[in-house]
């Protein structure tokens, strides 16, 4: 989902409301003090919690733990699995018929039922809402009219979306999509009570979700204190009594409160910290392969990155990068250089395919000089590689990066870093198309399939699209992909399309991230899931 990894005039609600309730930081302790409550690192989310407007890593881990969806993903195999869905039937692959569990509520007692999930999609949906997850719903008969291309919304809802009565409702695709309930288990397709319709300044104070926590209090720049709901009614009930997010704004401070007992669990362990992580913390380190590749992406609204020729300067950029040297030298086993767009967590069946690259992702650096000549050179004579400077992490590689580059051209200030303070100040000016270089992305894939990993990146006007790339043929084939009934015509679909991504360089793989966690004695049976995000429910406090 969200740039590792998806604002509007209410963003300020959520923060404003909660921090007149928020509770202060707690004592020496790594829970805060306070008995079974863990702490865990953090940072401020890009926008207000709703589910639809959420595609980043920080927001991403609160909706996880506020809200369960149709489906849920296992935190061990990433497969997806029914949690709310009794079942979801189609005898096309283009007509559902959902069928919900009896017994899920919200956290404020009010039932979940089929109208809490179709009002919250056609909310998602809709154009005047501004979601930045709306994308999502595209394939859903209607969006045409609820969030068309250009001008004003000609309807409010979608017409693909029925409520049969409380426990059923029926959806309509546009065409085909055999992976549609697969896709169910992302947090964009959560359900909503009425109060987030009825007193939406209010639910932005004080989310409400059906997942095992809620949320108690929040100071932005500060932390969040989630507490157990004792009334969760899935098999997933958290083990202990609630999570306390504290913001850190670099990385190593995280680490260091950890190591003084300031601090429960780490979820990002700081490139700089890798040399010291086993001998500090013993096997309760975790590196462990997850769905997240690090690219650089290009503005492709920015017409010197997106004329004739580019392609090359790109490819020859890429060549130019010793992904081997910088993930040995850096990252110490946390990093494999990429071969492809995608992630080996799919497996061979689910569409990784090893080298798709080819020679475009080859230290090459004569070839890779050569390639950025023949294509006119930088653009303004000079790459500036924007990144967050909050994770210290991103200065070490962006620099090796760039020195990799410099020495391919034989030129020391071809290359240098461009950094933003902080994640949020850096989400918000690629959103606001404020980049005139190449830029650091992430992506952490929402559900594990390689779709998530093409579409919502690189499909014309895709929510996470945020360089604006744009290719007929790479459309043309996402399309056919979907359609397949068959997943292994569909993978193959799905990999050509990635091929066109290849040829045009549309974003320069990097490395597939590992996971990496530590955390404190007072803390056991803590995992990541293929997510790489810790799975906070299972976490027992000693």
């Amino acid at each position: 989902m969200r740039s590792a990894t998806h604002a509007r005039g209410a963003a300020c609600a959520l923060v404003v409301a909660l921090a007149a309730t928020a509770c202060g930081g707690g004592g020496s302790g790594g829970g805060g003090g306070e008995s079974g409550v863990l702490s865990s690192s953090w940072g401020d989310p890009q926008n207000p919690l709703e589910p639809a407007n959420t595609n980043e890593v920080q927001g991403g881990k609160v909706l996880d733990m506020i809200f369960r969806g149709l489906k849920k993903y296992d935190p061990k195999t990433g497969k997806a699995q029914d949690m709310l869905a009794q079942k979801i039937d189609t005898s096309d692959s283009q007509n559902f018929t959902i069928t919900l569990k009896d017994g899920w509520t919200f956290s404020n007692g009010e039932k979940v039922t089929a109208k809490s999930f179709v009002d919250a999609w056609n909310y998602g949906a809709s154009l005047k809402n501004n979601q930045k997850n709306a994308y999502f719903f595209g394939y859903i008969q209607g969006y045409d009219k609820v969030h068309p291309a250009a001008g004003s919304q000609s309807a409010d809802t979608l017409s693909g979306l029925k409520v049969v009565d409380d426990k059923t409702f029926t959806v309509a695709l546009n065409q085909k999509f055999s992976s549609f309930p697969d896709t169910l288990g992302y947090a964009a397709f959560a359900p909503l009570p009425q109060s987030f319709f009825t007193d939406h300044a209010g639910w932005l104070a004080q989310p409400v979700g059906d997942g095992p926590y809620r949320i108690e209090s929040y100071t932005k720049g500060s932390q969040m204190s989630l507490k157990k709901w004792d009334g969760y009614p899935g098999a997933d009930k958290a083990q202990n009594g609630g999570v306390t997010l504290k913001v850190y704004t670099d990385s190593d401070t995280a680490y260091t409160d950890l190591i003084a007992g300031n601090l429960d669990l780490v979820d990002d362990v700081p490139a700089s910290q890798l040399k010291n992580v086993k001998s500090d913390l013993g096997d309760r380190y975790i590196n462990t392969p997850a769905g997240i590749i690090q690219t650089l992406a290009f503005p492709y609204y920015d017409s010197a990155w997106n004329k004739s020729g580019a392609e090359k300067v790109r490819t020859g950029l890429s060549m130019a990068i010793n992904r081997k040297q910088i993930t040995d030298t850096i990252f110490q086993n946390t990093r494999t250089p990429a071969t492809d767009w995608t992630s080996p967590v799919l497996g061979v069946d689910g569409g990784f395919k090893e080298g798709l690259c080819g020679s475009a992702c080859d230290y090459d650096p004569a070839q890779a000089k050569k390639l950025i000549q023949e294509g006119g050179g930088l653009p303004g004579g000079q790459l500036k590689i924007t990144y967050n400077a909050d994770t210290g992490s991103h200065r070490m590689w962006v620099d090796a990066v760039c020195n990799s580059i410099n020495n391919a051209l034989g030129n020391d200030k071809a290359c240098v870093g461009n950094p933003v303070g902080t994640f949020a100040d850096f989400r918000n000016q690629i959103g606001q198309h404020k980049m005139t270089g190449p830029f650091r992305a992430g992506w952490q894939m929402d559900y594990p399939l390689i779709q998530n990993f093409l579409q919502p990146l690189y499909y014309t006007n895709a929510s996470s699209n945020d360089g604006k790339w744009s290719n007929k043929d790479f459309d043309k084939l996402v399309d056919q992909a979907n359609a397949q009934t068959d997943t292994a015509k569909a993978v193959s679909t799905f990999q050509q399309a990635e091929e066109v991504v290849r040829d045009n360089m549309a974003a320069i793989p990097l490395w597939y991230q590992n996971g990496s966690a530590g955390y404190s004695e007072r803390l056991s049976n803590v995992t990541l899931n293929p997510f790489s995000v810790p799975v906070y429910n299972e976490i027992k406090v000693s």
